[in-house]
């Protein structure tokens, strides 16, 4: 049974649009929007997105929340049946690169142009480090890592992980965001090798 949300919603009906939302903002970007056009593309009221948040800049901020909390979930999930510490961290690195070549450049772009959303994508960033953090831990213990400073590799990590973001790698070298994933998981696992 959905509960109702502050805002008078059922949390199916507030998940269906923030679904909508971060599709609607990954496939164009938000920067152009007004609350009128998202209103408008959403099939629903301006004061139904108040309900949401109270600005433009707040619902932005939420959408990209719920796209990374979705996007956290997925790859948990693909995750969990693996085996193997090097297996397990490509699998998690091509997954968030998968998760983010959903996004178009210009979402990209506005999100790093907006400070509340750009602050979201850089807390999961180093959340996601982090992880690879723990799955390289749990390889050293497993004996298939070397013993390597798993917060060194992490932050290692997490600044290859904030340049594939801001646009960096592909400026540089051409891969999009989930190709330069895929790349930095081979090169990370096959560092860690014991």
């Amino acid at each position: 049974m959905d509960q109702l949300t502050p805002g008078g919603f059922t949390t199916r009906r507030r998940t269906e649009l923030f679904d909508a939302m971060v599709e609607l903002f990954l496939a164009e970007g938000f920067a152009h929007l007004t609350l009128d056009d998202i209103a408008a593309r959403l099939r629903c009221s301006k004061s139904t997105l108040y309900t949401l948040a109270g600005s433009k800049e707040q619902l932005v901020k939420a959408a990209a929340v719920h796209f990374f909390r979705s996007a956290t979930e997925d790859v948990e999930q693909q995750i969990t049946q693996i085996e193997g510490g090097r297996e397990r961290i490509i699998a998690y690195l091509t997954a968030v690169g998968k998760a983010l070549g959903a996004a178009s450049d210009q979402f990209m772009s506005d999100l790093d142009a907006l400070a509340p959303a750009r602050e979201v994508y850089e807390q999961n960033t180093r959340i996601a480090a982090h992880r690879v953090a723990q799955l390289i831990d749990e390889g050293v213990a497993n004996g298939e890592f070397r013993d390597v400073h798993a917060a060194f590799t992490a932050e290692l990590t997490a600044t290859m992980m904030a340049r594939i973001q801001q646009g960096g790698v592909r400026a540089a070298t051409g891969l999009d965001d989930a190709d330069a994933y895929r790349e930095l998981a081979t090169l990370l696992t096959g560092g860690l090798r014991a």
